[in-house]
């Protein structure tokens, strides 16, 4: 499933994130990459272990806890801190690769399982030339280019690029999400399902057809879950 999150940061918080990100130095971006994806990558990161870098994870791990339809969709059981890069000049694009199947939680040694990839973005599309994110999806190939506070949610399993920044420069940050729903097929249902129920609680209450849908969605999640 690839899903759009409207407003995941408030204007406000942009603004925060963007001046953090003037306070800490960037690097090259290899220094995360896998051994394939590492013969594509070419942009910058911020380097670990700044003050500055630890309020962004922050700013951005407490907009993610607030947002009902992040955690609908993602059904997260553990999240990487997450990191931010930037394109533009001769440090401007991504190419095809995937990402690695597991990570390490920097100084802890947890292994996290990436079900989940995400893109929180930092610019504006009119701040920058080129630079969509490009998900070979199952219902074919998807370019997303968000404004600033947006999100993109879509499987770690997908093939993926960035394309060439030609002016300007983007900013964004990206993590991975090991969700408590393994399968991409069942997180779909149960999100579908989640939505739905949403809209029949607002159209008509707590119904009783509402409560047993609900006490449906549940079963399906203790089936599914691994917590």
């Amino acid at each position: 499933m690839l899903l759009k999150i409207a407003q995941v940061l408030s204007p406000e918080a942009v603004r925060e994130a963007r001046a953090l990100l003037l306070q800490t130095p960037w690097q090259d971006g290899r220094s995360t990459a896998g051994t394939q994806a590492v013969l594509v990558k070419n942009n910058e990161q911020l380097a670990p272990g700044s003050e500055a870098l630890r309020g962004l994870q922050t700013l951005v791990l407490q907009a993610l806890e607030k947002h009902p339809i992040f955690f609908s969709a993602a059904l997260p059981k553990r999240v990487l801190p997450p990191l931010f890069n930037r394109y533009g000049g001769e440090r401007n694009s991504y190419g095809d690769h995937v990402d690695q199947a597991v990570r390490y939680v920097p100084g802890t040694g947890q292994r996290v399982r990436t079900d989940i990839s995400c893109t929180l973005f930092l610019s504006e599309p009119a701040d920058y030339d080129g630079g969509e994110l490009v998900v070979q999806d199952t219902f074919g190939e998807q370019r997303v280019k968000l404004s600033a506070g947006d999100m993109v949610l879509y499987p770690g399993t997908s093939v993926h690029r960035v394309e060439p920044v030609t002016a300007g420069e983007r900013l964004a940050s990206f993590f991975w999400i090991e969700s408590m729903v393994r399968a991409d097929d069942q997180r779909r249902l149960l999100y579908e399902m989640d939505m739905s129920l949403m809209r029949l609680r607002s159209a008509h209450g707590e119904s009783e057809a509402t409560v047993q849908l609900t006490g449906t969605y549940h079963n399906l999640l203790r089936m599914w879950a691994d917590t």
